[in-house]
């Protein structure tokens, strides 16, 4: 699952609505809802983003965050390292073999080194 997709589900769940009767209301098929829940499809489109905000009514500031996982949730991720160090290409190789074994935690401590790596590099 997606951020995206746990998000919707969440929305979906909280709301009492099922993939089917949103699908209707928002003109997409179940199976895309689906396939957008598990993860099997790419980050949505900007309009559909908009309908999804607008069938559960979020205010702007949700409807931007859940727009901001929608950019976090494309499930076939490629990093473009040309022009970049051997280092930089070697290290998106190996975490790329090495993403599906990473713990929760191991997760959260990447994250913070690169929201504190962020901050760094505006310093520079």
């Amino acid at each position: 699952m997606t951020p995206f997709g746990e998000a919707m589900h969440r929305l979906r769940g909280v709301r009492g609505v099922s993939q089917k009767q949103m699908a209707a209301a928002i003109g997409v098929s179940p199976a895309y809802l689906s396939a957008l829940e598990h993860g099997k499809r790419g980050a949505p489109s900007f309009e559909f983003l908009q309908r999804v905000a607008g069938y559960f009514n979020v205010i702007w500031d949700d409807a931007d965050e859940l727009f901001g996982l929608a950019a976090l949730s494309d499930p076939k991720v490629v990093l473009d390292t040309s022009g970049l160090s051997p280092a930089h290409t070697a290290f998106a190789n190996r975490l790329a073999g090495r993403i599906r074994g990473l713990s929760g935690e191991t997760i959260r401590m990447l994250e913070d080194v690169l929201e504190k790596g962020r901050f760094a590099d505006k310093e520079l």
